[in-house]
């Protein structure tokens, strides 16, 4: 496969970027502010989660990461001034039955991303991972300090592709940042990107759908747990947030910054059932809601500091509230429902 790529001129702050799972939920974002900043910008994405309409910015070729002739073959076609990793595999209780796929989309497949950046010269490398790497931690606000020890194997991929971007770094000209994200959720203000999966599991959008009639009721995994109302408390953080943290990285990494290693969230969080009000609020439906038991490996409270972030970009969290995460995620799945009734 020979992929013809558009190499468009660009002034000293606009970039050509190539940006691997930019179809996709979180990918789709950054690929979008990446474009309206002016950035030159290649997808590289097997649409098997990811959709083609997703791509609005970018050049889009339809490939496999663990295909290394297409790799040298993409990265061939001219410098690229960064990598953003966004494809992977991320549903945590599939890891468990199936960690195989994960331990080849997320750790192989990064491996294979890093040594074609290593031959192609690219010299920084931005990577999508998880607060899944903190495992069973549960203080009050978890640092990047904390023990490093995943639970399942969803996080154990990821930590080991993070641990593998330090090595190779370490051995040739590459900087870093690796974002730890916390439970993202929304959809862009322009009604044009969201979640689009099939098997929703995070907690906003199943909440949504059920609100939407498209499940008949929801489940809260455990009302025991101590904090103030016994259910989970997570820190939940918009998409577009997360997407313009990525140009953040992007520029820190263009000025010299040094490679870093940052949490992704708004350092505040919110229990299961203060989700599900906003969400009822939001929609206007007392949808059904049933109580189930604790799920293995659900900690009581994951809730990120972000001071480093700060430090590092300069970073402030815009306020983004829950009720215009819930809004934005309840758009959004009304938008897929309509298309899904009148195709």
């Amino acid at each position: 496969m020979n992929p013809k790529l558009k190499i468009e001129a660009r002034s000293a702050t606009n970039q050509r970027i190539l940006v691997t799972g930019g179809a996709g939920y979180i990918g789709s974002h950054v690929v979008k502010q990446l474009g309206d900043a002016g950035h030159a910008v290649t997808v590289l994405d097997n649409l098997s989660t990811g959709r083609r309409e997703a791509v609005l910015h970018a050049e889009l070729v339809v490939g496999e990461l663990a295909d290394a002739a297409l790799l040298d073959s993409v990265l061939g076609q001219g410098r690229f001034d960064a990598v953003m990793h966004f494809a992977g595999s991320i549903v945590v209780p599939e890891s468990v039955v199936d960690p195989i796929k994960y331990y080849a989309n997320n750790t192989a497949n990064t491996l294979q991303l890093l040594g074609a950046c290593v031959r192609h010269g690219v010299s920084r490398f931005i990577f999508s991972s998880t607060a899944a790497v903190y495992g069973m931690a549960d203080k009050a606000l978890v640092s990047e300090d904390e023990p490093l020890a995943p639970i399942n194997p969803y996080g154990a991929s990821k930590l080991m592709s993070e641990r593998m971007i330090a090595d190779i770094a370490a051995a040739h000209p590459l900087k870093y940042v690796i974002l730890r994200y916390f439970n993202v959720a929304g959809a862009e203000a322009g009604g044009r990107l969201g979640q689009s999966g099939a098997g929703a599991t995070h907690l906003i959008r199943v909440a949504c759908q059920t609100a939407l009639g498209m499940r008949p009721e929801m489940t809260i995994y455990g009302d025991d747990y101590p904090t103030p109302d016994g259910t989970c408390i997570r820190d939940y953080i918009h998409v577009e947030d997360l997407a313009q943290a990525h140009l953040q990285a992007l520029g820190y990494l263009q000025r010299g910054g040094e490679s870093a290693v940052l949490n992704f969230g708004y350092g505040r969080g919110h229990s299961v059932r203060e989700v599900i009000a906003a969400v009822k609020q939001a929609s206007g439906v007392d949808f059904a809601v049933r109580l189930g038991a604790r799920r293995a490996g659900d900690p009581a409270r994951l809730v990120a500091s972000n001071a480093k972030l700060k430090e590092a970009f300069g970073w402030e969290p815009r306020g983004t509230s829950l009720d215009e995460i819930t809004r934005s995620a309840l758009v959004w799945e009304k938008r897929l429902l309509g298309s899904i009734l009148n195709p």
